[in-house]
């Protein structure tokens, strides 16, 4: 076999891996898709099935309006919005500081326990910060979840926005304190501009992360009115039944959101992400 019928066959072969791999990933997608459009007689067939037969619009018309799942999205959008703003601006902060003052004692020491947070489970922490809540008076309320939420992604966020900074030259910061320019001033005319492939997959991490997060939110809040999207697909279970329907349809509301955001900033998101890489 020669040179050229091998690189062909090696193409062949990665191609089908990589098909099998993108069905095996998004089948679930589908399917969740698929059950959402069907009728309760359908959805309970014993043999399952991707026709359907009777495609109907009621899974979507019960969550929406008879559970005012509107409210749930409205709440997530405010609690994941206020966490993406705030993540960014502090993140933005500590990961100039990490950048440029690597050097400092007390920088090594933050930046070697911001790490070792990150080996900590989450669920770990569900007690000392429902104390913590409690004490402070804010559980019940989407501060407590924003709180909660900035507090997981604020290290990864710094990591990611220090090896953004690691990869501007300093010189060109030189260049514009020699103008006049203030290091704040800097860092807003002359930094952030360059950055904002790095702010853009920072800030969707952030959001992301607060738009699916789950424990949180099913264990701060217990107010309907409060509630945010992924704790209120629980209520389709029931002690002894599942509305499988409705289940469905208030998944692919929760999903299509962040698949939207990411299909058109993905661009953004990928360069982000090479450009924060994490350096050897």
């Amino acid at each position: 076999m020669n040179a050229t019928a091998q690189r062909r066959l090696s193409h062949l072969v990665t191609y089908v891996l990589l098909v099998l791999l993108s069905v095996y990933c998004l089948f679930p997608f589908l399917w969740m898709l698929i059950s959402s459009f069907k009728p309760k007689t359908e959805i309970r067939s014993r043999v399952p099935s991707f026709w359907i037969e009777n495609p109907t619009l009621e899974n979507f018309t019960n969550v929406l309006v008879d559970h005012n799942f509107t409210t749930y999205i409205r709440n997530s959008l405010f609690v994941s919005l206020c966490a993406c703003g705030l993540s960014l601006v502090i993140s933005l902060l500590a990961g100039y500081v990490f950048s440029r003052f690597f050097r400092m004692r007390a920088v090594k020491y933050t930046n070697f326990f911001m790490l070792v947070s990150q080996m900590i489970p989450g669920v770990l922490l569900l007690v000392p910060l429902y104390i913590t809540m409690r004490n402070l008076g804010i559980l019940e309320s989407h501060l407590s979840l924003i709180l909660a939420y900035t507090t997981f992604v604020i290290p990864l966020c710094t990591f990611m926005l220090s090896s953004g900074y690691d990869s501007i030259p300093i010189t060109l910061e030189e260049a514009a304190q020699l103008d006049g320019c203030s290091r704040l001033g800097t860092l807003r005319r002359v930094i952030l501009p360059v950055m904002i492939p790095t702010i853009v997959s920072v800030g969707l991490y952030a959001f992301i992360n607060a738009w699916n997060e789950f424990m949180f939110g099913y264990i701060f809040i217990s107010q309907d009115s409060l509630r945010t999207l992924t704790p209120a697909i629980m209520l389709f279970k029931g002690a002894n039944s599942i509305d499988w329907g409705g289940l469905m349809a208030a998944s692919v509301i929760a999903v299509a959101p962040v698949a939207l955001i990411f299909l058109f900033l993905q661009r953004y998101f990928m360069s982000g992400l090479m450009s924060g890489a994490v350096k050897g």
